[in-house]
């Protein structure tokens, strides 16, 4: 029986429980799990922003994840020239793609190649945006008080 090769693609920047969810489950489906993170030039491209966490940092967490059998940076947008370099056989998303037009252009894409598209629950409630927006909340509250005090 031929060995499945999962591919886990995700900024994992400042790393939750969610992205941890995401790691076990893609586990579950695969023999060999590859965690791709995503570089931080890449990140500001894709999502009009730099990470909290440099990449080098948010690889050293994700390689330390028990469900992790190698850790690569994705350094390109592209998600199946990243396969094309990698090699994997089938890709986990969060649900948060499923009937968006990025996850219907992630799906026939990898058609094409063979590669199948599972999508896992999206933990609604811990997300890094939110954890981003608690701490610049905290920051503008220290700000103010040190402006006050």
């Amino acid at each position: 029986m031929a060995r499945i090769v999962g591919y886990a693609p995700g900024a994992y920047d400042l790393f939750h429980v969610g992205h941890l969810n995401i790691l076990r489950h893609a586990k579950r489906r695969c023999d060999y799990l590859i965690a791709g993170v995503v570089a931080d030039e890449v990140l500001e491209t894709t999502k009009g922003r730099r990470p909290m966490v440099p990449l080098a940092e948010r690889m050293e967490i994700v390689r330390h994840i028990s469900y992790v059998d190698e850790v690569v940076a994705e350094t390109q947008p592209d998600k199946v020239e990243t396969w094309r370099e990698v090699g994997f056989d089938v890709i986990f998303k969060g649900d948060d793609w499923r009937g968006t037009p990025k996850g219907d252009r992630l799906e026939r894409d990898f058609a094409a190649v063979g590669v199948e598209v599972i999508y896992f629950p999206y933990t609604m409630h811990t997300s890094s945006t939110a954890l981003r927006r608690a701490l610049a909340a905290l920051d503008g509250a220290d700000t103010r008080a040190a402006e006050v005090g």
